[in-house]
């Protein structure tokens, strides 16, 4: 696909970061990551918005017509490109602020021009094509899959540490339990609520009392979620 030859990265966060490093090893002809202000040159065929939300509208009307412009936002629709010819990229996949991010065989919702799934495919992801009135449920699948893990582990491991555990010694329980979930799903639930076993519920809640308390009600919402 022609439009390809070259890409132009807008945002030089984490996403815009990863992905000009990615399309660059996928042998395309990258510009950027560009920062604030600064506007991809002419022979760009495809422009990659990876800006917040809010900002796709005025920075999709400071690029000039010509380019195929798309943005990498899970939860917005085509709307804020404006005239453009436009799409969506949104790789399901969590990129930290430190390292390469290996996109093989991610998930990646496309929308709008052919071009959104060249180059998902180029990155080895796989295209998944959501509708418009799920985008938002979809995200926010995302967002609990990843970040609420994130935090769930956090409070985990603060708790741990008044026992003396650390992070390493939870890591294995963690990478084991999210191997389970990913075989078995739900039957992947061990421990006291599997068994019925009430009191050492009540034993888990007195020493949280005690040791985080501002964690006792992410416990009790955690503990009925599990329940069901």
């Amino acid at each position: 696909m022609r439009d390809l030859e070259r890409v132009a990265v807008v945002g030089a966060g984490r996403l815009g970061t990863a992905l000009a490093t990615a399309l660059a090893d996928a042998g395309l002809g990258v510009e950027g990551p560009l920062r604030r202000g600064e506007l991809p040159g002419p022979d760009a065929g495809v422009v990659l918005l990876c800006v917040p939300d809010r900002e796709i509208a005025s920075a999709a009307s400071a690029i000039p017509s010509g380019p195929v412009v798309g943005h990498c936002s899970g939860v917005s629709t085509l709307a804020p490109l404006g005239a453009h010819r436009g799409f969506s990229l949104h790789p399901l996949m969590t990129v930290p602020a430190a390292g390469a991010t290996d996109f093989r065989g991610v998930a990646c919702a496309v929308s709008g021009d052919a071009v959104a799934e060249a180059l998902a495919r180029r990155l080895g992801m796989r295209p998944i094509t959501i509708a418009d009135e799920n985008r938002a449920a979809y995200h926010a699948a995302a967002s609990m899959a990843s970040n609420f893990l994130v935090a769930l582990e956090d409070a985990a491991e603060r708790v741990g540490r008044t026992a003396g555990l650390t992070r390493d010694d939870l890591l294995p329980l963690v990478r084991a339990t999210v191997e389970n979930w990913a075989r078995l799903g739900s039957d992947a639930l061990t421990g006291p609520l599997t068994r019925g076993d009430e009191d050492t519920i009540a034993l888990h809640r007195g020493a949280l009392a005690v040791r985080a308390p501002e964690l006792l009600t992410l416990y009790d919402t955690m503990v009925e979620v599990a329940r069901r």
